[in-house]
């Protein structure tokens, strides 16, 4: 046995949470186990899961041997709702769940990221911000969220925490992602909101909004969270890994090769890559919305250093239920399959 492999195999031995060693030996080397994937996403127009649309619309999933089935719905709880119940095989949606859900008992993985910032914003309708020095001020208002229990929600939490304000204190409305998000805060049915871009772009460029706590950037990030916030990602239960690893290598290579993409595209050919309906009427305001979140948008679909860490602290923030002395945060994420994907493009 060469000296490469015995150290290969020391590593495995040393970090078998992370590293998964009963697929790393099976990596894709041929056609996905399982060809047809039902795939859950709350909120799929959003910038937030740019990454999945353009892997579904340039043909990544079918070039990697898929034919993924994309069932949309209002917010990130109900996909997740969707992969615990059986109705989905892997979800696009906010890796935070995988720690969530951890805490309940309940193992899910995630392994292809989308977004290494939060690429969200808490927005204040304009005739409301002048009322507002800060978020102890927010008490009793009603905050229009992706859903209830989705990392929209839990960024409002955690903004209320820094005002001394419990979840309770504030109410939270279901209002989906995009032209619903829009109308919301125009027919003024709530106070504020916590969404993702082009409609906080498109509410702002109105002069609806005026933007509070903001994770849009890089630098919005480093703020707020002191370094990366891992945001939407492909994750599944551990099963889809370990028993048909091909097809999750094809899920996440299709993911890496988006996330690639992304990063030198103008934003006009990002435009035309998506539905029209995802433009919300102005193509010009798209375009710079997406030329905003860019930075944020994984180059390679990895897990940043530091990235897990910094999500336990937001979800312990926003949400007492949460006890990092007992999340093992790396039975939460491997970057095998991103990895390789990454030495496949």
């Amino acid at each position: 046995m060469s000296k490469l492999h015995m150290r290969r195999r020391a590593i495995l031995a040393a970090a078998p949470a992370l590293v998964a060693a009963p697929w790393v030996a099976r990596a894709q080397t041929g056609k996905p186990e399982k060809s047809k994937v039902v795939l859950a996403v709350g909120g799929k127009s959003a910038l937030y899961y740019l990454s999945l649309t353009i892997a579904e619309k340039r043909g990544y999933f079918k070039e990697a041997g898929l034919d993924v089935e994309i069932n949309d719905f209002q917010g990130g709880s109900k996909s997740l709702e969707a992969l615990m119940g059986g109705s989905a095989d892997v979800v696009a949606g906010a890796y935070e769940h995988t720690i969530r859900m951890q805490q309940r008992g309940q193992a899910i993985k995630g392994f292809a990221l989308i977004g290494r910032g939060m690429q969200l914003a808490i927005g204040l309708r304009s005739d409301i911000a002048p009322k507002v020095k800060g978020p102890a001020d927010i008490k009793g208002m009603k905050f229009g969220v992706t859903a209830p229990g989705s990392q929209t929600n839990m960024l409002v939490n955690f903004w209320a925490a820094k005002g001394g304000l419990k979840p309770s204190d504030i109410a939270i409305i279901g209002v989906g992602a995009g032209a619903s998000v829009v109308a919301a805060v125009e027919n003024k049915s709530v106070d504020g909101v916590s969404q993702a871009d082009p409609a906080l772009t498109i509410l702002q460029e109105k002069g609806e909004i005026k933007i509070m706590v903001d994770t849009r950037t890089m630098k919005g990030n480093l703020d707020l969270f002191g370094g990366p916030m891992p945001a939407a990602c492909l994750y599944a239960q551990p099963a889809l890994l370990t028993k048909t690893p091909n097809t999750a290598q094809a899920l996440a290579t299709a993911i890496v090769r988006a996330d690639e993409w992304l990063q030198t595209a103008s934003p006009a050919d990002v435009a035309k890559s998506v539905p029209q309906g995802y433009l919300l009427g102005d193509q010009k305001i798209y375009e710079k919305a997406f030329a905003n979140v860019r930075e944020t948008i994984s180059p390679d679909g990895t897990m940043p250093a530091g990235g897990p860490e910094n999500c336990l602290k937001f979800l312990a923030a926003g949400d007492s239920k949460i006890d990092p002395a007992k999340i093992k945060l790396a039975d939460t994420w491997t970057n095998e399959f991103a990895q390789r994907a990454k030495k496949q493009s």
